[in-house]
């Protein structure tokens, strides 16, 4: 069995980077390439992985989440935020909102029930930043779009659990299961995002010191990796969020060391093949046969979730006096759901029992087509917005 963990992480290697060839002649994403082989070679299409050995590799897609939470971290820099000013936050605010207000409201007006309608709008706030990290990087994104989009990613989690927070609350003071009081059901996502930022800023001032003790490169690597793994890891143990805890930890670092950009350049040279199986091994987990399954309900929330954030983004870039670029793209740059998502269906199965199933299976069709359709989408967004150079630019100029 050892053995052939090794083998399939290899042929995930390499499957990943053929497909990175495919994709590129298509001018779409790598990750989108990357996803597609996945659910090709996943156990519920091709079979050349099975269902046992993808769930092996489940610690290296939470541990890929980790590095992807350290780089987005970095955007907190506080010379950044200070010219930034107050606009990612409301953005982040309004677009998360206006997801779970549409949501709501479609489910309800489509007359579903009450407390499924709140349970399952309260996830479409989630989105996913590994797939948007992955285009910026990809194609070197540059621009006021993508300034303001990678600090919205950022916050958009911690958002996303408040509204969770607050409609839990209202289902459970509707009459669904649950005995906790509804002011202990207010509170907790609150405390959780509270501890999670503390324990970042523990381990941020950490790597702090422990960067000026060691000089050496690739001691420094190697601290760096060891305290996002156990940043993700006491993330785990005492139920926060991972991605929180590890933004914490890089945003203090960022502004306290200042060695924090040669550390970042480092482990943003470390991470490819991470992210690469982190986006196979997402792909492989996919199954498509469950499309056809969710139905109207389905198309509802998958439709409904991304009208409620591109209007939420115009809107707050609107508020904000943000410029026009951002107004008219950034919401398309908030496509995909993942990890977050799937985590929250999760906890609905043991609030609304009798809907939790259906809830989940949404949940998991929607991540199918919202990962495959997002980085394109992204790409397109950050193109037509000018933070990425046509290729046909590039042809012409070669230095650019």
């Amino acid at each position: 069995m050892e053995n052939s963990l090794f083998i399939h992480l290899g042929i995930a290697l390499i499957l990943a980077l053929l497909s990175s060839k495919v994709v590129k002649k298509m001018h779409l994403p790598n990750v989108t390439g990357y996803l597609l082989m996945g659910i090709l070679a996943g156990p519920f299409v091709l079979g050349i992985l099975s269902e046992e050995s993808v769930a092996s590799f489940h610690s290296i897609s939470e541990f890929a989440l980790g590095f992807i939470a350290f780089s987005i971290g970095a955007e907190f820099k506080l010379s950044y935020l200070k010219k930034a000013g107050k606009a990612p936050i409301i953005i982040a605010i309004l677009e998360a909102l206006l997801a779970v207000v549409f949501v709501d409201v479609a489910l309800i007006a489509t007359g579903h029930n009450l407390q499924f309608s709140l349970m399952l709008g309260a996830i479409a706030a989630a989105t996913a930043p590994a797939a948007t990290l992955m285009v910026v990087r990809q194609y070197k994104a540059k621009g006021p779009v993508t300034e303001t989009l990678m600090p919205v990613v950022a916050i958009d989690d911690a958002i996303a659990l408040m509204l969770f927070g607050i409609s839990l609350a209202a289902v459970k003071a509707l009459g669904a299961t649950g005995t906790s009081p509804l002011w202990l059901t207010l509170v907790t996502p609150v405390l959780e995002i509270i501890l999670a930022l503390l324990l970042g800023a523990v381990m941020g001032v950490l790597l702090m010191l422990l960067v000026k003790w060691f000089s050496n490169k690739g001691n420094r690597l190697a601290i760096s990796i060891a305290m996002i793994a156990i940043t993700v890891g006491l993330s785990k143990t005492f139920g926060l969020s991972e991605l929180l805890s590890v933004m914490s930890m890089s945003a203090l670092f960022v502004n306290l060391s200042k060695d924090s950009e040669a550390i970042f350049s480092m482990v943003d040279g470390f991470t490819p093949p991470i992210f690469m199986l982190f986006f196979f091994f997402s792909g492989a987990d996919l199954n498509i046969g469950i499309l056809p399954s969710v139905g109207m309900t389905g198309l509802i929330y998958v439709v409904v979730r991304v009208l409620g954030k591109v209007l939420g983004a115009t809107l707050g870039a609107s508020v904000c006096n943000s410029p026009e670029p951002v107004k008219k793209y950034l919401g398309f740059t908030l496509i995909p759901q993942a990890g977050v998502a799937i985590g929250l269906a999760t906890l609905s199965l043991s609030v609304v029992p009798e809907f939790g199933q259906a809830i989940k299976v949404i949940i998991l069709a929607g991540t199918v087509i919202y990962e495959l359709v997002g980085p394109v989408a992204t790409k397109i967004a950050l193109t037509k917005a000018g933070d990425i150079e046509p290729a046909m630019k590039k042809k012409l100029n070669p230095a650019l």
